[in-house]
């Protein structure tokens, strides 16, 4: 049996971005197609992390929303445990309980903490939520008595749960939305770029409140995020995304000590290195293209400094080599 707790196999999401039909009439103009993300595949062993990185614009957060189900995929399948999150129409009552229990073991955390948490709520109503909605617990002492745990686990004092969202900090609000997290006792996290709106200091303290939750519970994390130092301190497998597709796939250490794809190479070299050698800094040459048309062939020609013919023309499939997985033609001719 595998030891996957999450497989994604194949998702893609198509939106319809054309204008009313009206308009399409009488300018004579086609429908238009978003693209955001095609043909995504990867796994999750159960107690470690996965990381999506990439440009803003790349699909991550798209990625994030269809793995929670918050958003429903074009194709592809996500399986948790072994249960398909969007079963075909129709499916037996069975599996419609099997999902339910499911969706209780996966949570997310959002990007903006106080925007994610009502501000007409206390920080206590806001926890007990999905903790009534599952039918965890029955009375309101037991209630309280848990939600007084899950402060103290992420390093609040009981009594902040008679306060809004508005009377903490930044930091504080975001661990508010990991305790309400925690709430149902779930097995994956969906962590979409959960540290980008704090300070570089109470990042850090996230990110270790993360780590010693993860070893506590044996979690499993999909972290989103643009910000490799972090990628680096938390992920043991990363994905690179560019423009809706897995650009390259590979164990952490290998992508920081040996980055295959061009792009990968890109973005490691944009990094602030702080070293007594003076380095000078390469910035990410170009912007990402427009994904409703995007460029024939590989998307990263108009910006990759070994581009030739054939990668204007031919789309380059994912390739598995050793550990690593890498959709690159001058990776495969050896060029690069």
């Amino acid at each position: 049996m595998s030891s996957d707790l999450v497989t994604v196999s194949g998702l893609s999401r198509t939106f319809d971005v054309s204008r009313p039909w009206l308009n399409r009439v009488l300018e004579r103009r086609p429908r238009s197609f978003l693209h955001a993300v095609r043909k995504v595949s990867f796994s999750i062993p159960k107690g470690q992390t996965f990381a999506l990185v990439g440009e803003s614009g790349s699909g991550k957060s798209t990625v994030a929303k269809m793995v929670v189900g918050l958003l429903q995929p074009s194709a592809g399948r996500i399986l948790i445990d072994g249960v398909d999150m969007w079963p075909p129409k129709g499916s037996s009552r069975s599996q419609s309980q099997e999902l339910r229990r499911v969706r209780r073991r996966v949570q997310m955390i959002f990007q903006d903490p106080y925007a994610s948490l009502n501000p007409r709520w206390r920080v206590d109503n806001i926890i007990a939520e999905p903790i009534r909605a599952f039918g965890l617990l029955d009375k309101d002492r037991a209630i309280r008595i848990r939600i007084g745990e899950l402060l103290s686990l992420v390093g609040l004092d009981p009594r902040d749960g008679r306060k809004y969202p508005h009377e903490f900090s930044g930091g504080q609000r975001q661990r508010i939305c990991i305790a309400r997290a925690l709430a149902t006792n779930p097995e994956f996290l969906v962590c979409d770029e959960p540290t980008s709106a704090l300070d570089v200091s109470v990042q850090a303290q996230i990110l270790n409140l993360m780590r010693d939750l993860q070893d506590q519970f044996n979690l499993t994390y999909l972290l989103i995020s643009h910000d490799l130092a972090v990628v680096r301190h938390m992920a043991n497998r990363i994905g690179v995304l560019y423009l809706g597709r897995l650009a390259e796939e590979a164990p952490s250490k290998m992508l920081f000590h040996k980055p295959r794809h061009p792009y990968t190479r890109m973005l490691l070299e944009a990094v602030p290195v702080i070293s007594a050698e003076i380095r000078q800094q390469v910035p990410v040459q170009g912007e990402i293209p427009n994904p409703i048309n995007p460029p024939s062939g590989c998307t990263f020609h108009p910006r990759c400094p070994f581009v030739e013919p054939r990668c204007r023309a031919e789309e380059p499939e994912l390739c598995l080599e050793n550990e690593a997985a890498v959709a690159c033609h001058g990776v495969a001719e050896g060029r690069i």
